[in-house]
């Protein structure tokens, strides 16, 4: 494990590894190998069109089938073993960073992927803006234990310098030679990845990152799985670092949307009937994008949420100020209580529909339509949100606000399968 000699670092502290990638020539393509990350993949149908994408994709890994926790995390790491073992993944053979890029025609990102030091949050150096869910961490962390692996990396952004040099100019050096893999995976997003391996373009990287602190824009579950694995080991050892991609929104700015709920156990006739007298309801009679952006408009104006599963559309809005003071918790900032997704849980979710917020009543689903579908062959109903816009998200992360869980969808995501850290090398 190389931890690049520990300096005094004050901000993000980022260092090369060895990373393990498939070998194109043992696989069908490097498309069908990877995958979204693990809490994006929609099950079942997702999921086993990836399985069957190529006996090697990716998903194997980050969502192992088996009938009990223990049996899918062994599986997870007898599959990883086998591959290492066979070929199919190998570790690059210097350590580096590397250079990731995604592009799909209106959107242009490009980060550095590399093994960031585990700060605490009073650090301030990686600011969470989200509530975490502990049946997701105990998934998370028992399947990094057994495979003793990052197979994916969290998404992080900070907000870069104007000036040339740094980590900016090592990106734009990087780009101009041949990259160490090139793929357009089905969502229409084309891949690159290059590494960074000369020592004095790493340091010039690692010293622009040490003067700023990074917000986490999707991997809460992963972050928090980290810390509870660096404190389950002595340090210094490979578990002080976990596996990240640093994004400069001030030069490629992320796109936001919002994460949808699925209610299993409450059909929409029963949600609508409970808001009389507390919101404003109104069915919509047009396709779903229509009523998105009517969604939109309303969000502009206040809280607003669209309820589906019946066939329709149902704009949720104007909620009674009486019923808020009464629902929403007071000791937070305005900002915090006027969320959409405070409102819905504070509010709808624990006052006026009795809800617990645990897998079996709620599904968090970032896809609109596959919320929708869910709703309308189950009988629960979707809630679809608008998404926050990024300046809030990081306000309330400075101020040491979290906001409820699944409040975000960052994007583009790193597709998982395009470079993996193995703490064994």
């Amino acid at each position: 494990m190389n931890t690049a000699g520990h300096t005094d670092v004050h901000g993000l502290d980022l260092i090369p590894f060895r990373g393990v990638r498939y070998d194109p020539e043992r696989v069908g393509g490097l498309a069908a190998v990877t995958s979204p990350p693990y809490d994006v993949v929609v099950r079942p149908d997702g999921l086993l069109e990836l399985e069957s994408s190529d006996p090697h994709n990716i998903v194997r890994l980050i969502l192992p089938q088996a009938t009990t926790q223990a049996a899918r995390d062994q599986q997870a790491a007898d599959t990883l073993h086998d591959w290492l073992g066979e070929g199919v993944l190998a570790p690059d053979p210097l350590p580096g960073l590397y250079v990731y890029e995604q592009h799909d025609g209106d959107i242009l990102q490009r980060g550095i992927i590399g093994a960031l030091r585990l700060s605490a949050p009073a650090d301030g150096v990686v600011l969470p803006h989200e509530d975490v869910m502990p049946h997701v961490i105990e998934d998370r962390a028992a399947l990094m234990r057994a495979t003793a692996a990052n197979l994916e990396p969290l998404l992080l952004t900070y907000r870069g310098d104007t000036g040339a040099g740094g980590a900016n100019a090592a990106i734009d050096r990087a780009v101009h030679h041949k990259p160490l893999l090139s793929t357009t995976t089905e969502d229409g997003f084309h891949h690159r990845l290059w590494a960074v391996t000369d020592p004095a373009e790493i340091a010039e990287i690692r010293s622009d990152l040490a003067r700023h602190q990074a917000l986490i824009a999707d991997g809460h579950h992963r972050w928090a799985t980290y810390l509870r694995l660096r404190g389950e080991h002595a340090s210094p050892s490979p578990w002080d670092f976990g596996l990240v991609l640093l994004v400069d929104t001030a030069r490629y700015p992320l796109r936001v949307r919002a994460i949808h709920r699925y209610l299993h156990r409450l059909p929409v006739a029963d949600a609508l009937a409970s808001l009389t007298g507390s919101f404003r309801v109104r069915t919509l009679e047009c396709p779903l994008p229509k009523a998105m952006d009517t969604l939109a408009a309303a969000a502009a104006e206040g809280n607003a949420f669209l309820l589906a599963g019946d066939g329709a559309f149902h704009l949720v809005d104007r909620p009674s100020p009486d019923l808020l003071a009464r629902t929403v918790p007071a000791d937070r900032p305005e900002a915090w209580r006027t969320l959409d997704a405070t409102v819905l849980h504070a509010t709808l979710l624990d006052h006026v529909w009795h809800i617990p917020d645990a897998p079996e009543h709620i599904a968090y689903i970032h896809h609109t339509e596959a919320t929708v579908e869910k709703a309308e062959r189950e009988g629960g109903t979707a809630v679809l949100m608008h998404p926050v816009r990024e300046e809030v998200v990081r306000d309330l992360a400075r101020q040491g606000v979290t906001m409820p869980r699944k409040s975000t969808s960052f994007g583009p995501k790193p597709a998982t399968g395009v470079v993996l850290r193995d703490l064994a090398f």
